[in-house]
């Protein structure tokens, strides 16, 4: 197996959404903000390249939303979805399965794409995983959560025939070396890929750990349907990742794309950062 960081590009989001509770002069020491108080976040995937199987968790925002939608979040850098595959040798056409971790459109906009007036999956010979409990909930959202639903990021899938189910439990088996934890506060049934990848484990984290600013345990995102539940999720997770020495993938550090952590007088913190390609 051998497992490839691919960048999306950059977006912004405002900071005080993103701390929810925690005060700007505490968040801004780790995530500054400019002058309309937004800060930078990646929009980091993962792929995994598995015998014949090239695997992409989640896809970033995409590109077939309008300029309006666009011109909220403030999209920048030089990197997209198609580029950094190129640069690891391969096209949209050699993915063979994506895996969303959830349907906000930050992490599933770049599984559809828009062909003139038409749209069609940006990965024609992939499997779209999800599971079931998830996409009823995305299908039929909530007031607070729509706007993060988007209609032509999720139907298209469904209507491909190309969408598979992977089974809710406390830990499923996607492959050899591939399993999945599932939580619930950021939004239901979010998974969390939990990869064996040269004698480590490495957890993708999604939204449930945006950055290492975020690792104090009550720094939960405002965008968090359950932020009590995020925090129990947050402590169990945490403590276990210190505990066995996981490798957390981070998907919106705009910095960091990997950090290990450990116990500390103040709780769980930073031990190291690092890239994947350092493992």
């Amino acid at each position: 197996m051998t497992l490839h960081t691919i960048d999306t590009g950059f977006f912004k989001l405002d900071g005080g959404a993103m701390f929810g509770v925690v005060p700007k002069s505490i968040w801004q020491k780790t995530n500054p903000a400019d002058e309309n108080n937004m800060c930078t976040w990646a929009m980091r995937c993962l792929l995994v390249e598995d015998g014949k199987r090239l695997i992409l968790i989640d896809t970033g925002i995409g590109d077939k939303q309008s300029e309006k939608f666009f011109s909220h979040y403030y999209l920048h850098g030089d990197v997209t979805l198609e580029r950094s595959l190129n640069s690891k040798g391969f096209t949209a056409d050699d993915i063979t399965d994506v895996f969303l971790t959830h349907l906000h459109f930050d992490h599933v906009g770049g599984a559809v794409k828009r062909n003139n007036e038409n749209l069609i999956l940006a990965f024609k010979n992939a499997t779209y995983w999800s599971n079931a409990k998830h996409w009823d909930w995305a299908t039929k959202p909530n007031e607070r959560e729509k706007a993060s639903f988007l209609s032509e990021n999720i139907l298209p899938i469904q209507q491909s025939g190309q969408l598979k189910f992977i089974n809710v439990s406390e830990q499923t088996n996607f492959l050899d070396g591939f399993d999945v934890r599932f939580v619930s506060g950021h939004t239901e049934s979010m998974m969390l890929p939990l990869i064996n990848y040269k004698g480590q484990q490495i957890l993708y984290m999604a939204d449930l750990l945006p950055s290492v600013g975020h690792l104090p345990i009550p720094y939960v995102m405002s965008y968090d349907m359950f932020p009590l539940t995020t925090m129990a999720e947050r402590h169990s997770f945490f403590n276990e990742a210190a505990e066995k020495e996981y490798v957390m993938f981070l998907e919106h550090d705009a910095v960091n794309e990997c950090c290990t952590v450990q116990q500390t007088e103040k709780g769980i913190r930073v031990k190291n950062t690092f890239k994947l390609s350092e493992l």
